[in-house]
């Protein structure tokens, strides 16, 4: 597939969000996938799923009956007290929070404070949960689900925030990242990176590294100083990845690119699996992986060579970022026979996840 047709379902998918906000028939969108030691836990739709990484069955799924006003995207998000939470996108915005071990209920009442869907996972930082909703505002709760504050700050928020240890960093469809104080709770800086920043930051030591629909990768400093440190062919969708001192980044032309950080270089050229390339990458161990539109699996060494005989065809689409589990790498495509595949590290299928009922 080619970027015309990703445009055509970001563009169904965007339209599905506005209908949704509104009241109208729920929205259609890639999963969202985290793990812990144990287990994966797939946002895909009507359900949350948790699946046992030793064996590909299910262990829970909430709910156990699905709700027409509930469709869940977000990646689960693990917090350091064991809270698993989540967030509705359908017509009735729910944030939860859940016990990872059965699939339960923590909190008392869900927090059903926000005016939008929910369409990026939230940080927890401090005690406190930082939760962008696509109406535009980061809503602070505490452990327990009470909202503490909230701040206005416009765009449609699709992306995690991140933080470098002392400030949260939160990106905008509107082109904006916002540099958050949480000794304040307020919005002390914010930039204009010239495009929209779907896929978010990832964190530096100050500050964090941003790709947008600029092409540029950048660097933003906790003072809200951007620098470029390069250029792609088109619009950058994912989180650069940093391992050590190298960040590994895709383009929507699918294009592939491993830029040295000490050096200013880019270490690989001219790499280009098949179809564009939304999703962050993965570098595990001494390999970078990296899955694509047309639904494909690949691996390159740090030198930019293939590593695997030939790519896994998962099947449907692979807008979801891969994640690493313990020996496993696990990808969740999009409109495909199963939900959650795990492979290992030589690229071969160890097992595949159907729910009893897929199509609920």
């Amino acid at each position: 597939m080619n970027k015309t047709r990703f445009l055509l379902t970001l563009s169904l998918a965007i339209t599905a969000l506005l209908l949704a906000a509104c009241g109208t028939p729920p929205v259609n969108n890639w999963p969202g996938l985290s793990v812990d030691s144990e287990k994966a836990y797939l946002a895909a739709g009507a359900h949350v799923y948790a699946v046992e990484l030793s064996t590909g069955s299910e262990a829970w799924r909430y709910p156990t009956e699905p709700n027409n006003k509930h469709q869940f995207f977000i990646a689960p998000s693990l917090t350091p007290d064991g809270q698993l939470l989540v967030g509705s996108a359908g017509t009735e915005h729910v944030f939860i929070s859940l016990d990872p071990a059965t699939g339960k209920e923590n909190w008392a009442a869900p927090f059903l404070g926000s005016k939008g869907p929910w369409m990026a996972a939230p940080l927890v930082f401090e005690d406190q949960i930082y939760a962008p909703n696509a109406d535009g505002t980061l809503y602070i709760l505490d452990l327990q689900g009470s909202l503490v504050d909230s701040i206005e700050l416009g765009g449609s928020l699709w992306s995690k925030p991140v933080t470098d240890g002392r400030l949260v960093y939160v990106a905008s469809l509107d082109h904006h990242l916002h540099i958050i104080d949480p000794s304040l709770n307020e919005n002390i800086n914010t930039v204009d990176m010239g495009g929209a920043i779907p896929g978010g930051a990832t964190a530096a030591a100050d500050g964090v590294y941003v790709g947008s629909f600029t092409g540029r990768l950048e660097a933003v400093s906790s003072s809200g100083q951007n620098q470029t440190l390069a250029e792609s062919e088109d619009w950058i969708w994912g989180a650069p990845a940093l391992k050590d001192d190298t960040l590994y980044f895709a383009d929507l032309g699918g294009r592939v690119y491993s830029l040295d950080l000490i050096k200013d270089v880019q270490n690989w050229s001219d790499i280009k699996p098949n179809g564009p390339i939304a999703a962050s990458l993965l570098p595990v161990d001494d390999m970078v992986v990296i899955v694509t539109e047309s639904g494909e699996v690949y691996a390159y060494d740090p030198q930019g060579k293939e590593i695997w005989p030939r790519p896994y065809a998962a099947g449907g689409n692979l807008y979801t970022s891969p994640v690493a589990a313990a020996d496993l790498i696990l990808v969740a495509p999009y409109h495909a026979e199963y939900l959650l595949i795990a492979l290992d590290r030589e690229g071969r299928l160890v097992w595949e996840f159907p729910p009893k009922e897929a199509n609920q």
